[in-house]
């Protein structure tokens, strides 16, 4: 964002009064001194970029998990199950063993 974008942002931003528990001022307190924060409004800024955070890798799970459920309703994807496990694990040996050869034989 530019700066004059940011500076018209923050002019129509009003201050927010955020309450922490005595548990939470004690916890940020604490970073506080052992340099780690350098006031409260850091440790509340902190707060959010992490909430921030998990809410965008949420949102990426969920519409990973949408596409994934869309595929198994077009028929697309494998069921997992013991079994399919079991005959995964084996197709897995078997491309493996086919390429063996070939790579033992490679002078690289």
């Amino acid at each position: 964002m530019a700066v004059a974008s940011k500076k018209m942002v923050s002019r129509n931003l009003k201050a927010m009064n955020v309450r922490l528990t005595a548990d939470q001022k004690a916890f940020a307190r604490g970073a506080i001194e052992s340099g780690w924060l350098h006031s409260e409004e850091d440790a509340v800024q902190e707060a959010l970029a992490l909430w921030e955070e998990r809410e965008r890798q949420r949102a990426a799970f969920l519409l990973t998990l949408n596409d994934g459920q869309a595929s198994l309703a077009c028929g697309e994807g494998r069921m997992i199950t013991q079994e399919s496990m079991r005959q995964l694990a084996e197709e897995v040996k078997e491309r493996g063993r086919a390429r063996l050869p070939a790579e033992l034989s490679s002078p690289c």
